[in-house]
C-alpha cells in the first residue's frame, strides 16, 4: 500500500480531516471510508459487541467511552487517489486535537446529524475551519434515523454558519425506508447492494422524486455558475451543461469557500460513503491549491508563500506529538521540499540540527516504515525531540510557520500521588501529557505545595487522571475543581509612588507616577504598557524595569489573588536617584504604584462564563430551564424539534459542577449536554464578596502559620 503512495502525482493528494459535534458518527464515517478504500478488511462498530472496537479509536478508554478521544490519523487510496485522513474528537474538551489537525488539513469533511443539524459543537468546528480558512463538504449522516430531515440540516448550515449550502446528493427515501441516493451532478440513481454496502448499483431516478431533483440541480447549477463563466453562459441561454463542466465549477466555488456542497447517506448503514469520497477526489484542494504561508526570519519575518515543490528547500511543521513505544513520535505536515530517512533538519525556534532516524505513515496507532516522504505528505518521525508547533527546515533557509491557536484553560484540578512510591511516574505522566496537549497545563502552587492541573473541562482533567492510573500506574488524589478566575478594572487608577530604602552603603531610590485604565474590550491584549516619560526624569534604561514591575503586578490580583486581565500602564512622571536608582529600585517602585492605582480603579472579578446547550424530551422541558435558572444561568433560546427541546443558555463554570449527574436524575437519563468556554464577564456582588472573603481567611490562615 505504502508503495502505491509514493508514484502518486501531487495533484492526486488529498489531506482531510472529519470534524463535527459529538456522536454525530465520525468515527463511524471513518471506519467505513477505511472498509470501501480497502484499508480494513472488516467493520468494527465504535461500541461494537465484538469488544474490538473503531479503528480509529485505538485508546482503551476511548472503547469503552466510546468517543474519540485523540485525534487519529490514516492513509488509504481510492481510485488512484492518496487520501490522508485524520479522524478527531468531537467533544469540545479534546478542542485542541480539533485545532491541530485542521491547522495542517488542505480540506475537511463535516459531519452532521440528520436529526439534530447544526449542534453547538458544529458551530465551534465551522469556527475552527474559518480561522484556517479550510475548504470543506458536509456529510449529513444518520439518514436511517426516526426523524432523518437533511433539508432542515442544509437550512440551519445556511442560517446558523452562514454557509452557501447546496446539495449534491438527493436522498431516495428517509428513516427506515432510507434506500440510496441521486447525485444530481450524474441525475443517476445510486444503491448499496451486499452485506456492508460494498457493491454500488446505478439505476435512472425513481419517478416520484424526479421532480424534485430536477429543482435541487437547477439550485446546484445557479450557484456553481457564480464560480464559472462557462457554466454561467449555458446557464443563462439555457444549453446542457457536462458532468465535468459542472464538477469543476463546484470544485472552484469550493475551494473559494463560496460553496458548501452538502452529501447525504447513513455511515451505519453503509450508505453512501463511496460518493462522499469521490466528492473528496472531486471537490477538495490537492496541496498545491492551499496557500500556505511561512515567515522569514532572516528578512525581518517577510512573509513567504511556500510551493509544494519536493525539489524546492525542505519546510515541514511539527503539528502534535505523542510519547510511543519506541520514543516520542512527531506528526509532521510536509509543506515544501522533502525528507528522506538519515536526512538531517534544524529546527527553526531552537536551531538545533537533528537526524532523522525514522519516518513512518501512522494508520492508527499502526506503523508502516517508508524510506522518504515529500511535500503534501503527513508522515510521523521517531527519534525527533521537539514542541508542538515546531517548524523544522533543512538549514539553508530559516522559515517559521504560524503555529495554531490554543485556547486558554478554564478549570484547575489539585493532584497528588496516592503513594509515595508512584512520585517518578507521576513527574513522568505530567511531562509528557503537557508536551504532547498545549491546552494541558500544570504548575506548583507555592503557597499550597500543591501540584496544579488546568485544562477545558472535567471530562478533560478527568481522562489525564484516568490515564496516570492506567499507563504509569500511579493512581492519584484529586482536589476539589478550581475555576480560573481572573481581575480586571472598570476605571482609570491614578499612582505616584517613591520607594526609598536607606541601609549601609548606597539605598534604593525610584518614583513612578501615572496611571492605570481598563484595555477595549475588544482589545485582544491582556496587558500594555505605554511609556510617556519626557526630559529624562527617568533614565531609558529603566524603562523595561518598570514595564517587568508592572507585569509581575498583574501575574496576582490583590482581591482573590488571580492574574489580572485587560489593563494598560502608562508612566508620565518619575524620579531617579544617580547613586541609589537601580534596575530592582524600578522594578519595585512599579510593582507598588501598579498596587495604588489598582485600589484606586474599581477592581472586579471576572468569572469565565459557559456556552451550554442541552437536549431533553420536551415533557422535561420545564424542570431543565429551572436547573439552569437555579445555575445563575441565562437562557439565550429554546426551541422543539421531534419531540426534543433544545436549550441554549450560558452560565457561570462556577455553578456547573455535578450538573451531568443533576440533569440525568432529572431527565431519567435522556438529557444530554454539550458546554464550552464563551467569554469572562464580571461577577455578581454577593458572588465576588463571598470569594474575597475566602481568599482573605486564607491568607490569614497561611500567615498565621508563618
Amino acid at each position: 500500500m505504502a508503495e502505491d503512495i509514493k508514484n502518486v502525482p501531487i495533484e492526486k493528494i488529498r489531506n482531510i480531516g472529519i470534524s463535527a459535534h459529538i456522536d454525530s458518527g465520525k468515527t463511524t464515517l471513518s471506519e467505513r471510508i477505511l472498509f470501501y478504500t480497502g484499508k480494513v478488511h472488516e467493520i468494527h462498530e465504535v461500541k461494537g459487541k465484538d469488544g474490538v472496537g473503531a479503528t480509529m479509536d485505538s485508546m482503551d478508554l476511548e472503547r469503552e467511552k466510546g468517543i474519540t478521544i485523540q485525534s487519529a490519523a490514516t492513509y488509504c487510496v481510492w481510485k488512484d487517489y492518496n487520501i490522508n485522513l485524520i479522524d478527531t474528537p468531537g467533544h469540545v474538551d479534546f478542542t485542541i486535537e480539533v485545532e491541530r489537525a485542521l491547522r495542517v488539513l488542505d480540506g475537511a469533511v463535516l459531519v452532521l446529524c440528520s436529526v439534530s443539524g447544526v449542534q453547538s459543537q458544529s458551530i465551534t468546528v465551522d469556527r475552527q475551519m474559518k480561522r484556517y480558512k479550510v475548504p470543506r463538504l458536509c456529510f449529513v449522516n444518520k439518514m436511517d434515523r426516526a426523524g432523518a430531515n437533511p433539508f432542515r440540516g442544509m437550512g440551519q448550515l445556511r442560517e446558523k454558519l452562514r454557509h452557501n449550502a447546496v446539495l449534491v446528493m438527493y436522498p431516495i427515501g428517509a428513516e427506515d425506508q432510507f434506500k440510496g441516493v441521486v447525485d444530481l451532478v450524474q441525475m443517476k440513481a445510486f444503491y448499496f447492494d451486499g452485506d456492508n454496502g460494498e457493491n454500488v448499483r446505478e439505476e435512472a431516478i425513481p419517478a416520484d422524486i424526479k421532480g424534485e431533483c430536477d429543482k435541487y440541480r437547477e439550485e446546484l447549477i445557479s450557484a456553481a455558475s457564480e464560480f464559472d463563466d462557462a457554466v454561467a453562459e449555458k446557464y443563462l441561454s439555457g444549453e446542457e451543461i457536462t458532468v465535468d463542466e459542472l464538477r469543476k465549477a463546484i470544485r472552484k466555488g469550493t475551494l473559494s469557500l463560496g460553496i458548501t456542497p452538502v452529501f447525504v447517506g447513513s455511515a451505519y448503514k453503509n450508505k453512501g460513503v463511496q460518493l462522499l469520497l469521490d466528492g473528496v477526489t472531486y471537490y477538495l484542494p490537492n496541496p498545491t491549491e492551499k496557500e500556505n504561508i511561512a515567515l522569514d526570519q532572516r528578512n525581518a519575518e517577510a512573509e513567504v508563500v511556500l510551493k509544494s515543490d519536493s525539489k524546492l528547500p525542505f519546510v515541514g511543521l511539527a503539528f502534535k506529538l505523542e510519547d510511543g513505544r519506541y520514543g516520542q513520535l512527531t506528526y509532521m505536515r510536509i509543506y515544501q521540499g522533502s525528507l528522506n530517512k538519515g536526512d538531517f533538519i534544524v529546527n527553526s525556534t531552537n536551531e538545533k540540527r537533528v537526524k532523522v532516524p525514522r519516518i513512518v505513515r501512522m494508520h492508527s496507532n499502526q506503523m508502516n516504515d517508508v524510506e522518504s516522504a515529500k511535500a503534501g505528505d503527513i508522515v510521523a518521525l521517531f527519534g525527533v525531540e521537539c514542541s508542538s508547533g515546531d517548524t523544522f527546515t533543512d538549514g539553508t533557509i530559516k522559515y517559521s510557520m504560524t503555529s495554531m491557536f490554543v485556547p486558554e484553560a478554564v478549570i484547575s484540578l489539585s493532584v497528588q500521588p496516592k503513594d509515595k512510591s508512584g512520585d517518578t511516574n507521576f513527574s513522568k505522566a505530567l511531562n509528557r501529557f503537557t508536551k504532547e496537549d498545549p491546552t494541558f497545563r500544570v504548575h506548583r502552587d507555592d503557597e499550597s505545595n500543591q501540584t496544579i492541573i488546568s485544562g477545558m473541562g472535567e471530562l478533560h482533567l478527568e481522562i489525564y487522571c484516568e490515564r496516570m492510573k492506567r499507563e504509569y500506574n500511579c493512581e492519584v488524589i484529586v482536589g476539589k475543581p478550581q475555576v480560573a478566575y481572573r481581575e480586571t478594572i472598570q476605571n482609570k487608577g491614578t499612582f505616584n509612588y517613591t520607594h526609598k530604602k536607606q541601609t549601609g552603603g548606597s539605598g534604593q531610590f525610584a518614583r513612578v507616577a501615572g496611571f492605570i485604565e481598563p484595555l477595549p474590550s475588544d482589545s485582544v491584549a491582556t496587558y500594555e504598557f505605554v511609556d510617556d516619560i519626557s526630559g529624562g526624569v527617568i533614565p531609558r534604561n529603566f524603562i523595561p524595569a518598570v514595564d517587568k514591575g508592572f507585569k509581575e503586578a498583574v501575574k496576582e490580583g490583590r482581591l482573590i489573588g488571580f492574574p489580572i486581565v485587560g489593563v494598560r500602564c502608562l508612566i508620565n512622571d518619575g524620579a531617579y536617584h544617580a547613586v541609589d536608582s537601580s534596575e530592582m529600585a524600578f522594578k519595585t517602585a512599579a510593582l507598588m504604584a501598579f498596587r495604588e492605582g489598582y485600589a484606586n480603579a474599581q477592581p472586579v472579578v471576572l468569572e469565565p462564563i459557559m456556552k451550554l446547550e442541552v437536549t431533553a424530551p420536551e415533557e422535561f422541558q420545564g424542570s431543565v430551564m429551572g436547573q439552569v435558572n437555579q445555575r445563575r444561568g441565562v437562557i439565550i433560546n429554546s426551541g422543539t424539534q421531534d419531540g426534543y427541546c433544545v436549550i441554549e443558555a450560558e452560565v457561570p463554570l462556577s455553578d456547573m459542577f455535578g450538573y451531568s449527574t443533576d440533569l440525568r436524575s432529572a431527565t431519567q437519563g435522556k438529557g444530554e449536554f454539550s458546554m464550552e468556554f464563551a467569554k469572562y464577564s464580571a461577577a455578581p456582588r454577593n458572588v465576588q464578596d463571598e470569594l474575597v472573603k475566602k481568599y482573605q481567611e486564607k491568607k490569614a490562615k497561611e500567615q498565621a502559620e508563618k
